[in-house]
């Protein structure tokens, strides 16, 4: 866990986390193939639990207390295009936001393996 714990502390931690989730959910809001998933979503919530979440797969001292990934977008029929949407528009608010491309690769691979518990065939 020493190598995670790091990679929190290396990007620069919950502060900067809040930014790349805030230029992230930028990103996604504006985006017409992902806007219906999020029409009736509380944003402040989501802001709350992706900050939460990020910080988790980074190995910082927060833990992620939402839903499985399963059951938190089940029945949303997300499909393979709009997981890879999202993922790229945290990798790229990462790499924005300062976060070299090492770190935004090893966030992004966690987030990546989440792929089969969150997309709907």
């Amino acid at each position: 866990m020493a190598t995670s714990e790091s990679v929190y502390r290396r990007i620069g931690g919950r502060e900067a986390v809040e930014a790349v989730v805030s230029d992230f959910y930028d990103r996604v809001f504006d985006d017409p193939l992902l806007e219906p998933y999020f029409e009736e979503s509380d944003r402040g919530a989501l802001y709350a639990h992706q900050v939460q979440f990020v910080s988790s797969v980074a190995g910082g001292p927060v833990s992620y207390d939402g839903a499985d990934m399963r059951t938190a977008h089940a029945g949303m029929g997300i499909t393979d295009e709009a997981f890879d949407r999202v993922a790229t528009y945290l990798h790229e608010a990462l790499v924005e936001n300062g976060v070299d491309d090492a770190h935004a690769d090893t966030i992004f691979d966690q987030v990546n393996a989440l792929k089969p518990e969150i997309v709907e065939e």
